[in-house]
């Protein structure tokens, strides 16, 4: 496994390597600008045969305009059109400097030139009228003359390998200094860049080894949204957490709770099977252990039967058979059924209803269990003077005692195989209240219970919309 700082240097130097690459091609890529650029400014200043347009140029190809006529020179029509055109003027020298043939002079000018002087007159242009530029036709020189140019001349020498050297020197210089503030930029940004990222690497890990603390960032930046899902991610993954554990505690609580009730009435049967074995023991206790292994008998039944249903409801494995049922006739069936038995005919039970023709789709017989397990909780687990109360409204079903009322535990009721700690009667299989409140969710509906200690508990059936 690659370490923390591994990876931290191994994302710096990553991004390092994109950002002085990318320099590098800008620096690339700058030169050959540079350099087009030059060559198009040459381009623009070159005539539609790539010579240039300058003064220079055109005094040198004004050759093209002379010829030898008798041992002289002449210029074409062409010529003396080129140099109006121009503006400018024109004088032939012979071998001594003397001017033998001129075209457009101004009355300013010589007609004899020492050799300095035209060295002098082209090399610093000191004629505040006239700038000078020299041609050589022949064993002639000449001179055209521009009257108020521009043009400006700098003389300078130049050694060509020292040139080259320097210039390399600089190019290299320049592609250092580039790289190394490439470096220092991305330095800089892999700073703001890889620590968020560094640290949403840690987060990851973190919630690898289910460490769910929220770690926010500093500057998060443009990470914001990033660490804002993780933070999400780290509370749903750590209720999740919680919930598994919660889950686990109730599923080994659970497998205890039904362990201990299938060892005591199995320790019963057994022990009454050893009893009956015992040929001293006469009919009538043979009969009455009989009774006993069958009553624990039909419980294991009906624990392993409950333990059944209560997973096939968690599980949604129940088929549901719904019905069009009218509500009223149906609960006040219930409520005569429980007082119709003999354990229960002197009991204080009541209905009352304000609906009598309300309808609803239900499966009669889970709904009916559901009921049922309702009721008997409420009588079971009270004493025998408790009062109970069925009503029947337009949005619920409640089912209301004044007994002792539930300590503590109230969220647990619900619990498969949880018993309240304020009662003393184990009848039942302790799975009754579960299977109701699957039972109702089933339908789509909701249950609630509320209870104070000393004035009883309400369990409130509630319809949903569709209903």
């Amino acid at each position: 496994m690659e370490s923390k700082s591994g990876m931290k240097w191994k994302l710096t130097g990553s991004y390092l390597f994109s950002i002085v690459s990318i320099v590098f091609i800008v620096i690339l890529v700058n030169t050959f600008i540079i350099v087009g650029m030059l060559w198009y400014q040459h381009l623009n200043t070159t005539g539609a045969e790539g010579e240039s347009n300058s003064s220079e140029t055109f005094t040198r190809n004004f050759d093209q305009y002379m010829q030898m006529e008798n041992e002289e020179v002449t210029v074409s029509e062409e010529g003396t059109n080129a140099l109006e055109e121009y503006g400018a003027w024109l004088q032939i020298l012979d071998n001594n400097g003397q001017v033998v043939s001129s075209y457009s002079t101004p009355g300013t000018v010589s007609d004899h030139y020492s050799p300095m002087e035209l060295v002098h007159k082209y090399k610093y242009m000191d004629d505040e009228l006239n700038t000078y530029f020299l041609g050589e036709y022949g064993n002639f020189s000449y001179i055209v003359g521009i009257p108020d140019s521009d043009d400006e001349r700098f003389v300078f020498t130049v050694d060509v390998e020292s040139m080259i050297s320097n210039v390399s020197q600089v190019f290299l210089v320049i592609i250092f200094v580039d790289l190394v503030i490439a470096a220092m930029i991305g330095l800089l940004f892999s700073s703001i860049l890889i620590k968020p990222v560094n640290t949403m690497i840690e987060r990851i890990s973190h919630l690898k080894h289910m460490n769910f603390g929220s770690y926010p960032a500093k500057k998060p930046g443009i990470f914001k949204s990033v660490f804002a899902n993780l933070n999400e991610v780290s509370s749903t993954l750590s209720k999740h957490d919680k919930e598994r554990m919660k889950l686990e505690n109730m599923r080994k609580e659970w497998i205890s709770n039904v362990s201990h009730d299938l060892k005591t009435p199995l320790a019963s049967m057994q022990g009454y099977a050893e009893l009956l074995q015992d040929k001293e023991v006469d009919a009538q206790e043979r009969i009455e252990y009989a009774e006993v292994i069958e009553r624990q008998s039909v419980y294991i039944k009906d624990l392993i039967d409950d333990l059944n249903l209560t997973m096939r409801l968690q599980n949604d494995e129940m088929p549901m058979q719904l019905q069009e049922t009218r509500i009223e006739p149906f609960v006040k069936e219930i409520v005569i059924d429980v007082l119709n038995d003999p354990q229960y005919k002197d009991r204080d039970i009541s209905f009352t209803s304000d609906h009598p023709e309300k309808t609803l789709y239900i499966d009669p017989h889970l709904m009916k269990r559901a009921i049922l397990n309702f009721i008997y909780n409420a009588l079971m687990h009270n004493e025998e003077d408790v009062a109970v109360a069925v009503t029947l409204s337009d949005h619920t079903i409640s089912i209301d005692d004044n007994g002792k009322g539930i300590s503590g535990d109230i969220d647990r009721v619900f619990e498969r195989h949880y018993r309240g700690t304020n009662t003393n009667n184990s009848k039942g299989t302790g799975l009754g209240m579960a299977i109701a409140r699957n039972i109702v969710t089933a339908h789509g509906w909701d249950v609630e219970i509320t209870s104070h200690m000393g004035q009883g508990t309400n369990i409130k059936i509630r319809f949903a919309a569709n209903f």
